[in-house]
C-alpha cells in the first residue's frame, strides 16, 4: 500500500475503493449539486422518494478519495430514512461512520451533507406542502449549505 493510502483506516479505503450506490437515478426525484471545480471537488447525489422516504440514493462524485467514501457511505445512511430523518444527517456522522478522516479531509464530510441537503431541497421545492407539513424552512437548510460551501472554497480545500 502507497503512503499516501496510509493516512485511511479500512472502511474509508473500502468505500473509496468498492462505492455503494455510485451513478444516477434516471428518474429521480431530487437532485443536488455541491463544490466546485476550483476546489477539486464536485459532488452529485440523485434520490428516489416515495411516501416521504428515500428509497433509492445515488451519487456520482469527482474528487479525492475521502470525497467518494463520504459519498458512498452518506448515500448508505440516508436510504430508508424519512426526509426529516435525512435532513438531520450532519457531517460528523458521515466522518463517524467511516471510522474517522485526515483533518484535511473533514471538509469531504461536509460536502457530502450539503449534497443530500440540497436534494432534499431540491424536492421539497417540487413539493411546497410537504415542507409546509413537516414545518421545514428550506432557506434555512439553503443558508446552511452556502455557509459550508463558502467555507470550504475559502480553505482551499481539495
Amino acid at each position: 500500500m502507497t503512503e499516501q493510502f496510509k493516512l485511511y483506516n479500512p472502511t474509508v479505503m473500502d468505500h473509496f475503493l468498492n462505492p455503494r450506490n455510485m451513478g444516477d437515478i434516471v428518474d429521480a426525484d431530487a437532485v443536488g449539486q455541491v463544490g466546485s471545480a476550483v476546489c477539486g471537488d464536485i459532488m452529485k447525489i440523485s434520490l428516489k422518494i416515495e411516501n416521504g422516504r428515500i428509497i433509492d440514493a445515488k451519487f456520482k462524485t469527482f474528487g479525492c478519495g475521502s470525497a467518494i467514501a463520504s459519498s458512498s457511505i452518506a448515500t448508505e445512511l440516508i436510504k430508508g430514512k424519512t426526509i426529516k430523518e435525512a435532513l438531520a444527517l450532519t457531517n460528523r456522522q458521515v466522518v463517524d461512520a467511516l471510522g474517522g478522516l485526515p483533518p484535511a479531509k473533514i471538509h469531504c464530510s461536509v460536502l457530502a451533507e450539503d449534497a443530500i441537503k440540497a436534494a432534499l431541497v431540491d424536492y421539497l421545492k417540487k413539493h411546497p406542502e410537504l415542507a409546509a407539513e413537516m414545518n421545514i424552512k428550506l432557506e434555512e437548510i439553503t443558508n446552511k449549505n452556502n455557509n459550508h460551501s463558502q467555507e470550504h472554497s475559502e480553505s482551499g480545500a481539495a
